[in-house]
């Protein structure tokens, strides 16, 4: 048994394979035996795949925001946290984000032993069948952190913060929890004495009431979040910054 760290970083999706932006995350690669490979796959509003392959079949499991997948020959479905999606060996299909959320799904395959690859075909056009009309209201749960003690809150501010390309907002702690969710840009965030991870539009944040905070660092394309700041009785919302 390997127990495999979270992976602090995920790369861009390659062009000739997605047409918008997606970020992967390889989560386990074929080792020994096993030709089993797992990616995490996170897609920008308006995403998607070109028209693709693979030799032995892809399962998909959405874990966060609203897309769609689609077989050639069959109709658009919508897909929602939760949902699995077996393709068939051979089977040409695409998948991706809705025009206006972003769409994370993990990517389950087995990788011929021969090394077969998947084969890429045409963007999809706007010829195609149209996608199913999504549903007037959607609920999709982003986020549920339980506190390590009760707290008694009686405000709650809210902000957006934007860091510029570059800058970051120094080692320093909060007086109390703080829930965010980046609107866009990204940034590098990290626990002190955890591994740092990137944090793209449609992430979710928590930082513990009182935790060191690394890093918060916008990278080249700087960073929008909303924050999400509850405290109690007689208290202001706080950053303390503290000697690196």
């Amino acid at each position: 048994m390997h127990v495999r760290p979270a992976p602090p970083t995920s790369t861009a999706a390659p062009a000739s394979a997605i047409t918008g932006s997606a970020w992967v995350t390889s989560l386990a690669v074929p080792d020994g035996p096993s030709r089993t490979q797992v990616d995490r796959v996170q897609f920008a509003p308006g995403a998607r795949t070109r028209w693709h392959r693979h030799p032995l079949g892809q399962v998909l499991v959405v874990t966060d925001g609203t897309g769609y997948v689609q077989r050639r020959g069959g109709p658009a479905q919508l897909v929602r946290p939760g949902d699995t999606v077996r393709v068939a060996a051979g089977e040409w299909h695409w998948h991706g984000a809705t025009d206006t959320s972003p769409m994370t799904h993990l990517a389950i395959e087995e990788i011929p032993a021969d090394g077969t690859p998947t084969e890429i075909g045409d963007p999809v056009a706007g010829a195609e069948p149209a996608p199913a009309t999504p549903a007037p209201v959607t609920r999709t749960l982003v986020l549920e952190q339980r506190l390590p003690a009760p707290r008694l809150v009686d405000l709650v501010e809210i902000r957006r913060i934007t860091i510029a390309p570059g800058h970051g907002s120094g080692l320093h702690v909060h007086n109390g929890p703080v829930f965010g969710s980046v609107e866009a840009g990204s940034a590098v965030y990290e626990i002190e004495g955890e591994p740092a991870s990137v944090l793209r539009p449609g992430d979710v944040f928590y930082e513990p009431e009182a935790a060191r905070i690394a890093r918060f660092d916008a990278q080249d394309d700087g960073v929008t979040f909303i924050a999400h700041f509850p405290v109690g009785p007689g208290e202001t919302p706080r950053l303390d910054l503290l000697d690196s």
